[in-house]
């Protein structure tokens, strides 16, 4: 049996409002699942950035993208993303190779290391979605992304 926001966090009184309710579920989820992922990704040696690094860089192909490219696709902020790719290029899981035709263009693209290891975590990760969320049908799921998309629609994109 699931336990109601207010249990958890053993608020006794009732929240101000229904919007007030739905977001606090939304950041307690949200930072439960980011705890799960920040321990998953660790056990294979990556924060979730890296990894998501990796992903960008799978599909980008093998002439990989630039700082800025990846910096914009990026589920999460990240200031800094040239020191990211250093400690990356350091793990031997990325390469950047400065253009010949122009000297500003520095794509990073997937080392084979790189490559081998994002490939060897399509299965574990994909496991650890379905435990977090293979208990809902797929309509539920659906709907899930649904409202996700429409609030995401509503906030400011910067």
């Amino acid at each position: 049996m699931s336990r109601s926001l207010r249990d958890e966090i053993q608020q006794h009184q009732p929240f101000r409002s229904l919007e007030e309710e739905a977001a606090l579920n939304l950041f307690r989820t949200t930072q439960l699942l980011a705890d799960r992922g920040e321990a998953f990704y660790r056990e294979h040696g990556l924060t979730p950035t890296q990894y998501n690094v990796l992903r960008i860089l799978r599909g980008a192909g093998d002439g990989g993208l630039g700082r800025n490219e990846i910096r914009e696709r990026l589920l999460s902020r990240m200031p800094d993303v040239t020191r990211l790719l250093d400690k990356m290029e350091d793990m031997e899981l990325v390469r950047r190779v400065r253009s010949t035709t122009d000297r500003r263009c520095v794509p990073t693209a997937l080392t084979e290391k790189g490559r081998a290891l994002v490939d060897a975590m399509d299965e574990p990760v994909a496991a650890m979605h379905r435990e977090q969320f293979g208990h809902l049908t797929p309509g539920q799921l659906h709907t899930l992304v649904e409202i996700m998309t429409q609030i995401r629609a509503r906030l400011p994109q910067e």
